[in-house]
């Protein structure tokens, strides 16, 4: 699929993971759904055709960007080659209020029709990076990493977690198929955490399997099996110490269930190597961005 970008968005996209073909279908989805198969009248009806202005993207609140080069995409897709698309201030960067994050330049219609969407995109993924940089903040010190889940909105799901790195956090398998994660419902089906271990492992023995436990019973039968990672679900702190101890380096450990950022530090603190945080894509609030109009003379 072509898409109607200049090479340096593309470039920019490419760095970061995004598939130019998957964005141009969220950006089309997105515009459509704001014209509704209409035309932007109060537009239409305030500015003449031929105007032309630049348009700042600019933060309200102190936090931290993710997706100017897909804002800047939306910019590219109404504007067409004729516009101007600065980004002024790269991703994963801490920025104050007032801060210009991206500066476009061409028809006034066209900033204001890519306008929502844009600011959508990006308040929704630098309210995802503000996020997890909170969680990095508050774990620093540690030797604990702050780990994404598959809890994203659908269709977004390379974006959220594109974010959640601009953030400093890492993410934990983008798919099914990346990783096996062994959870309380597939230890069910298969009669025991073991056996569940040892059927995904005769599948696919070259892959990582990670077993979600929850109870030390648990975890010392799946340290036996030869499980790579542990997630502990719904572990106390002392808890997660005493895992630790057990697991004296045999597998990685997760924290998962029931943290909020006022324990991070505390069980971080227990020598787990990842703490687990659906909140990070499913519950970020928006970084506040608006959109700032200058007219050209």
């Amino acid at each position: 699929m072509t898409t109607p970008w200049p090479p340096a968005i593309v470039e920019a996209l490419a760095v970061i993971g995004i598939d130019p073909a998957a964005l141009a279908a969220l950006i089309d989805a997105a515009l459509a759904e704001d014209l509704d198969g209409g035309v932007d009248v109060t537009t239409v009806a305030t500015v003449p055709a031929d105007q032309r202005a630049t348009l700042d993207l600019v933060a309200r609140q102190p936090g931290v960007t993710a997706g100017a080069p897909v804002a800047a995409a939306v910019f590219a897709t109404v504007c067409g080659p004729e516009a101007t698309i600065e980004v002024r201030t790269p991703d994963g960067t801490r920025v104050k209020p007032g801060a210009v994050i991206v500066s476009v330049s061409g028809r006034t219609h066209d900033l204001l029709r890519a306008e929502r969407p844009a600011l959508n995109l990006l308040g929704h993924l630098s309210g995802i990076a503000t996020a997890t940089r909170r969680w990095v903040d508050a774990i620093d010190g540690s030797s604990a990493s702050i780990r994404d889940t598959r809890k994203t909105t659908p269709g977004m799901r390379r974006l959220e977690k594109y974010a959640v790195r601009c953030g400093g956090g890492v993410n934990h398998r983008m798919s099914l198929s990346d990783a096996a994660l062994v959870k309380d419902n597939h230890v069910v089906a298969a009669g025991g955490v073991a056996e569940a271990f040892d059927l995904v492992r005769e599948r696919f023995p070259g892959l990582d399997i990670e077993v979600e436990v929850d109870s030390m019973d648990q975890l010392s039968e799946v340290l036996e099996a030869g499980a790579d990672l542990v997630l502990l679900d719904n572990f106390t702190p002392e808890q997660m110490l005493e895992a630790v101890r057990l697991t004296a380096g045999r597998a990685r450990l997760e924290a998962s269930g029931g943290l909020s950022l006022d324990v991070a530090a505390e069980v971080a603190a227990t020598g787990v190597d990842y703490l687990a945080v659906g909140a990070l894509t499913h519950s970020a609030p928006v970084l506040d961005i608006g959109a700032d109009l200058r007219q050209e003379s």
